[in-house]
C-alpha cells in the first residue's frame, strides 16, 4: 500500500518463455500461415528447457500515478528485450540439429543488442548441455559505431570458444551496411560451408522471430494488469527504431482474442525516438523535423514550433544511442494505422532533455528495482529515452490526463552491470572478403 492507501500494482511473471510456450507456439503458427515464403520453423522445447529459459522473467510495476514499467530486461547478462527471441531461435536451431543431424552456424549482423543476446543464448545452450560447440556456433558482425555496445560473455572468456564464435567489427559508412556485407558473404559461402564442414548457415534477419517472441508482452500484461471495461484509457510507450516490439505485442493481443480472452479495448501506441532517426514519428504526424536555430549564448539549438520535438538539443541530428539506426522503416504504415484507429502518438527527445529530467527518470526506475547509473556510464539508453519521452509528453499535453501509460523497458545497461568487450577479443573485418575469411575460420575451428 502507498502512503495514501492506494494499492500499488507490482508483479512478476517467472520464466515467461516457458510459461507462455503454448501461446507462443500458437502465435508462430498464425504467422507461418500468413507467409508466402519459407514457413517459420516449428518451436520445439528441448530437455532442460526451463533451465535454458529461466532468464525470461517479466515484471510490471506501478511507478507513478497512471505510469507503469513493463520490465523486459531481467536477463542480467544482456539487459535487453532481445533475450526471448534469441532463446527461441537457439531452441529451434537445437531442434533442427537433433532432427537432421546437421550442424548450425548462425551469422548475424547487428547494431549491438541483438547479437549480444544471441551470443548469450548460445552460451546458455552450451552451459545447460542441450548442444555442444561442435554442433552450434555464431558469427556476429557489428559496425564500429557500436563498439561501446559490445559486451563480454562466456564465448569470449574462453580462447577456443572465442575462435569458434567470433565477434567482428566493420568500419562502414552507415551502420546498416553490416547487413550488406553479411548478406553477400552468406550468399557466397553457405553452400561451400555446408559441403566442407557440415554446418548449415542460418542468417538471422527474419524479423518475424522477434514479433513472435514479443507477443509475450501482451500475455504478461493480461496476467498482471488486465485491460477491463473499468480500466482507464491505456497507451503503451516504447523507445523505437522500427517498433517491432509493439507489433509483437499486437500479435499477442490477437492471440488473446483467438483463445477467447480479448482485452476490453486495444491500447494506444506512443513512440519515442531520437533526432537522427525520427522517421516513425514524422511519418505518424505527417510532418518533418522542425528547423532549429543556434543559440550562441548557450551553444545549443532551439525550436518552439512543434511540441513533439525537442525544444533544445546539442545537435539537430543527434544520436543518443547507436542501436537506433533505422531510417524510414517499412513498419511505419502499419503503426500509423494502429495509432489512427486506437490512439497514441509520438515524441522525439534529445539527450539534453533526458539529462534535464534524469533525476526524475532515475527515481521512477528505482521504484521498479532498476538502478540507473550516472549518465556518463550508460551504454544502453532505451529506458531513459522512453521514460523521458513520457515525462515530456505529459508536460506538453501530448498524452491526455488520466491515461494509463505502460512503458516498455526494452534496454538499459552500463559497463558496471555488464562488462564491456575487451579490444583483444574483437576481430576486425571491413570488407566482404575479410568477413568471409572469418566465417570460414569459425566453421573450420
Amino acid at each position: 500500500m502507498s502512503a495514501a492507501g492506494k494499492t500499488i500494482v507490482s508483479g512478476v511473471v517467472p520464466n515467461a518463455l516457458s510459461r507462455y510456450f503454448e501461446e507462443i507456439q500458437a502465435t508462430a503458427r498464425a504467422v507461418a500461415a500468413g507467409r508466402a515464403d519459407q514457413p517459420v520453423i516449428p518451436l520445439v522445447p528441448v530437455e532442460r528447457f526451463d533451465a535454458f529459459t529461466d532468464v525470461t522473467d517479466i515484471g510490471l510495476t506501478e511507478v507513478d500515478d497512471h505510469t507503469y514499467l513493463l520490465d523486459l530486461i531481467r536477463n542480467p547478462a544482456v539487459r535487453t528485450t532481445k533475450t526471448v527471441a534469441s532463446l527461441l531461435m537457439i531452441s529451434r536451431a537445437v531442434s533442427h540439429i537433433r532432427r537432421t543431424g546437421e550442424r548450425v552456424l548462425l551469422i548475424t549482423p547487428t547494431s549491438g543488442n541483438k547479437g549480444t543476446a544471441l551470443r548469450d543464448a548460445v552460451a546458455r545452450a552450451y552451459a545447460t548441455g542441450i548442444v555442444t560447440p561442435d554442433q552450434l556456433r555464431i558469427v556476429m558482425l557489428a559496425p564500429r559505431a557500436s563498439r561501446s555496445k559490445l559486451r563480454g560473455s562466456p564465448l569470449t572468456a574462453d580462447a577456443t570458444l572465442r575462435t569458434a564464435n567470433p565477434l567482428v567489427l566493420a568500419h562502414v559508412d552507415r551502420p546498416a551496411d553490416v547487413k550488406l556485407i553479411s548478406g553477400e558473404v552468406v550468399a557466397r559461402l553457405e553452400q561451400e560451408v555446408l559441403d566442407t564442414t557440415g554446418f548449415r548457415v542460418w542468417y538471422t534477419l527474419d524479423l518475424d522471430n522477434y514479433r513472435i517472441a514479443d507477443a509475450v508482452r501482451a500475455f504478461a500484461e493480461a496476467e498482471l494488469l488486465p485491460i477491463t471495461g473499468d480500466s482507464p484509457p491505456r497507451t503503451h510507450a516504447h523507445a523505437v527504431s522500427s517498433a517491432f516490439g509493439l507489433l509483437g505485442y499486437g500479435l499477442g493481443l490477437r492471440r488473446l482474442a483467438e483463445r477467447g480472452t480479448p482485452v476490453a479495448r486495444h491500447p494506444g501506441f506512443f513512440l519515442v525516438q531520437q533526432l537522427a532517426t525520427a522517421d516513425m514519428v514524422t511519418s505518424l504526424l505527417n510532418t518533418k523535423v522542425p528547423d532549429y536555430e543556434f543559440d550562441a549564448a548557450s551553444g545549443l539549438w532551439r525550436q518552439d514550433a512543434a511540441p513533439e520535438f525537442p525544444l533544445v538539443t546539442a545537435d539537430p541530428e543527434e544520436v543518443i544511442d547507436s542501436t537506433f539506426y533505422t531510417k524510414a522503416p517499412v513498419t511505419s504504415t502499419e503503426i500509423n494505422a494502429i495509432v489512427e484507429r486506437h490512439g497514441g502518438g509520438g515524441v522525439v527527445v534529445s539527450k539534453r532533455e533526458c539529462l534535464d529530467r534524469f533525476d526524475r527518470v532515475r527515481a521512477l526506475a528505482a521504484r521498479a528495482g532498476i538502478e540507473v547509473a550516472e549518465p556518463g556510464l550508460i551504454r544502453e539508453w532505451s529506458l531513459v529515452k522512453a521514460l523521458t519521452g513520457v515525462l515530456v509528453a505529459r508536460e506538453r499535453g501530448l498524452i491526455a490526463p488520466g491515461t494509463d501509460v505502460v512503458v516498455h523497458v526494452s534496454g538499459y545497461y552500463s559497463d558496471e552491470l555488464i562488462a564491456p568487450m575487451r579490444d583483444d577479443h574483437v576481430v576486425a573485418a571491413d570488407t566482404p572478403d575479410e568477413f568471409a575469411r572469418v566465417v570460414l575460420a569459425a566453421a573450420n575451428a
